[in-house]
């Protein structure tokens, strides 16, 4: 029997959730080996500093020979740039993270459909996202959550983000707003903006309390507590999670992460 719609983008939803998590990890490995590197790059300089001083001793013009060839010390990128950086697809994003170890329910766009010519077409590439649609028509309100997907998919986290406020603004109470609110979230945990991804997983779980994103929302709220060493908060969510939604992905990704904490001591 063919899956519905609805079934049909929790499936892929799930898949993309598992390649976000499999791009976070990577993006942290990226990270961690720029840093290396870095620091690497940066011995090998102090190491031919100090034969500049050796060969200044033996002679003046040793040392002005030196001045014409030394290098300059080579740069670090800092994290937030290496984050901003476009990411290789899966091969491609944390063990914050999201970063990280985390496998939620995620989304796919959903069945591919033509929209009526008052919805509001994708942004390219560098360009503000357009208004989503003059009226709140239930017919556009997956083309536009589709839109507002893509972008995510092509992770112009930005754009999607604003994308997915936009489809907030039309359908706040709409079938895919709980996911919607959820994305918002997703785009800025991605890029460990954790501040406003915990403020926009919080309204998952306070505004839509019945969705099927509230347990994946927790999961999320945990890790963010985590990363930011908040041990006993996110003790605290990560047992809320195992206890009320204890069938489910998220609680079995809470338990890995409890004993984690364990053996961290944390």
């Amino acid at each position: 029997m063919a899956l519905s719609i609805e079934g049909r983008l929790q499936l892929v939803e799930r898949r993309m959730q598992a390649l976000t998590d499999i791009l976070m990890r990577l993006d942290r490995i990226q990270q961690e080996i720029q840093q290396l590197r870095g620091d690497v790059e940066l011995q090998g300089h102090n190491l031919e500093l100090l034969k500049k001083r050796q060969r200044d001793l033996y002679s003046d013009i040793d040392r002005r020979m030196m001045q014409l060839t030394t290098k300059q010390p080579p740069v670090v990128a800092p994290a937030a740039e290496i984050a901003a950086e476009p990411r290789t697809p899966l091969s491609l994003p944390a063990g914050a993270a999201s970063p990280a170890s985390q496998v939620t329910s995620q989304e796919a766009p959903v069945k591919e459909r033509s929209a009526p010519s008052s919805t509001a077409a994708v942004p390219a590439a560098g360009e503000a996202p357009v208004a989503v649609a003059s009226t709140a028509d239930p017919a556009l309100e997956q083309p536009l959550y589709k839109q507002a997907f893509d972008l995510l998919m092509q992770r112009r986290y930005e754009e999607a983000k604003e994308a997915f406020r936009a489809f907030l603004r039309q359908y706040p109470n709409g079938s895919l707003a709980a996911n919607a609110q959820y994305w918002v979230g997703e785009a800025s945990y991605v890029t460990r903006d954790f501040a406003t991804a915990l403020d926009e997983f919080t309204k998952v779980v306070q505004n839509y309390p019945d969705s099927t994103k509230v347990p994946d929302s927790l999961l999320k709220i945990a890790f963010i507590q985590y990363e930011q060493k908040a041990w006993a908060e996110a003790r605290k969510t990560l047992e809320r999670v195992t206890e009320q939604y204890a069938s489910s992905t998220a609680a079995r990704l809470a338990l890995k992460r409890l004993e984690r904490m364990r053996i961290e001591g944390n």
